[in-house]
């Protein structure tokens, strides 16, 4: 759906638990409850680009941490710095439709 913080950038909504968004808390994403605020809307946005490791799929920059994408790394997924080769094929995300 579009950002909470930014209608040019993507929130990604429960369809389980529709008042639930993924954000980020101390790096690491979790669902939680919008609480409506701008916080938690900055947390909730992200923007899709060029995947970093493949440019025909996506990666995700965060809203509030322009350094940082979401990536998966230990099966958890966080936001961090992607400097490597194994950085960027964790931050890239096949998208389907």
């Amino acid at each position: 759906m579009p950002g909470l913080a930014d209608p040019a950038g993507v929130s990604f909504q429960s369809v389980n638990y529709p008042t639930r968004y993924l954000r980020h808390y101390d790096y690491a994403l979790q669902l939680d409850v919008n609480d409506g605020t701008s916080t938690f809307a900055g947390d909730a946005t992200f923007y899709r680009t060029a995947g970093l490791a493949d440019s025909t799929w996506a990666s995700f920059r965060s809203y509030n941490n322009p350094t940082r994408y979401i990536r998966h790394s230990n099966y958890v997924l966080r936001i961090d710095p992607v400097s490597t080769t194994t950085d960027r094929q964790d931050a890239t995300f096949r998208v389907g439709y």
